[in-house]
């Protein structure tokens, strides 16, 4: 087993790098796409939720992603690279997934806020692997500053993970 410290001790050849930025703006690309789709979703998440404290939180996180979408732009800027989304089929999945879910529950009922948080709880777990992912590249090609606005996104899909926890805890205790 590595230590922790291995990553640091690793040189990257200009093939090495290459590759890495080519995976890095893939990714980019990838998650670019499910930010902004979710700042087209949300709302319709934020309409059929139950309870306010539901409401609030998507609610919340709309604003956050709408920042997120501008943030990761910086980040392909950093890059030298414009802007692009790259359409992730497991994810587009995930929010049919949601719309099917809002079709199939009763409105205004705890099945269906129920449904929401876990349905928001998977995409949330996948945004933080990714961010994950591309702020540990981001640290391989020496871009500090792009790794700490990913960071920051890490640290806010986390918050809202964590929200939605505390939101399904309270209602499965009512």
């Amino acid at each position: 087993m590595r230590n922790a410290n291995y990553t640091s001790a690793i040189y990257l050849s200009e093939k090495d790098d290459s590759k890495l930025r080519e995976l890095f703006l893939k990714y980019l690309r990838d998650i670019f796409w499910v930010e902004k789709l979710q700042v087209k979703t949300l709302p319709k998440l934020v309409q059929a939720s139950a309870t306010e404290d539901l409401k609030d939180t998507f609610q919340i996180h709309l604003i956050e992603t709408e920042d997120h979408v501008c943030r990761v732009m910086r980040v392909f800027d950093m890059m030298g690279e414009k802007a692009q989304a790259k359409q992730c089929l497991p994810i587009e999945g995930l929010f049919e997934e949601g719309d099917e879910l809002i079709h199939l529950t009763e409105e205004g009922s705890l099945g269906r806020d129920c449904g929401l948080i876990m349905t928001a709880q998977k995409l949330e777990h996948y945004e933080i692997a990714s961010y994950t992912t591309l702020r540990n590249i981001a640290r391989l090609m020496g871009n500090a500053d792009a790794a700490k606005i990913l960071q920051s996104i890490i640290d806010e899909e986390g918050i809202a993970n964590n929200k939605l926890t505390m939101l399904i805890q309270s209602h499965i205790n009512h």
